[in-house]
């Protein structure tokens, strides 16, 4: 029994050795399996420039939150968004953020802050869904965009991971109606 024991215990041990690893080189960003993880978020919509769109983010008993809303083009509007309050996420260690989502087949956006305003520059990264389908999409600090109100900023200085002070999420395809993604958690990442 003993010679059982310690033959499990061998093989066990890289897998041990793994998970250990992985955790030294992920960080939480946001859990949202906690009923309190969207608390801190604040939706920002068109509707600061006389657009129509909606959209909230909430906690949902299945243990992850939802970002949804209508996506609606009246008024020269067409985004819908939400973002975290300031905060700091010391993030200069790694390279990569990761989120886990649930889709509807389109197409969101990443946003990161580097200051605590309201208004300013925002660097975002866009990613696909797959309809009802739970992914991990990995994003490269590097594949940030600065942006300006929807027009980009070549002048901007590179997005320093370290500096990031706010998170969002938005829907800006140009495709008018109802949109939902679930997301259980944003994590940041780094390459072995």
């Amino acid at each position: 029994m003993d010679l059982i024991l310690r033959t499990c215990a061998l093989l066990l041990l890289p897998m041990l050795t793994l998970t250990a690893q992985d955790s030294m080189h992920t960080k939480s960003v946001f859990d949202f399996s906690r009923p309190e993880s969207t608390e801190q978020w604040r939706s920002v919509n068109d509707v600061v420039m006389g657009g129509v769109s909606t959209s909230r983010i909430v906690h949902v008993p299945d243990g992850h939150a939802v970002f949804s809303g209508t996506l609606s083009l009246e008024n020269n509007g067409g985004f819908a968004s939400v973002r975290c309050l300031p905060q700091e996420f010391d993030l200069a260690e790694y390279d990569e953020i990761r989120l886990r989502v649930r889709g509807d087949g389109r197409t969101y956006r990443l946003r990161l802050r580097m200051d605590s305003g309201f208004d300013g520059v925002a660097y975002q990264a866009s990613f696909p869904t797959e309809e009802d389908t739970w992914t991990t999409v990995e994003l490269p600090f590097t594949s940030f965009r600065p942006s300006f109100r929807g027009r980009a900023v070549p002048n901007a200085p590179a997005l320093d991971p370290g500096a990031i002070r706010q998170v969002g999420l938005m829907i800006a395809d140009g495709e008018e109606g109802p949109f939902r993604l679930d997301i259980s958690a944003i994590t940041a990442g780094r390459q072995y």
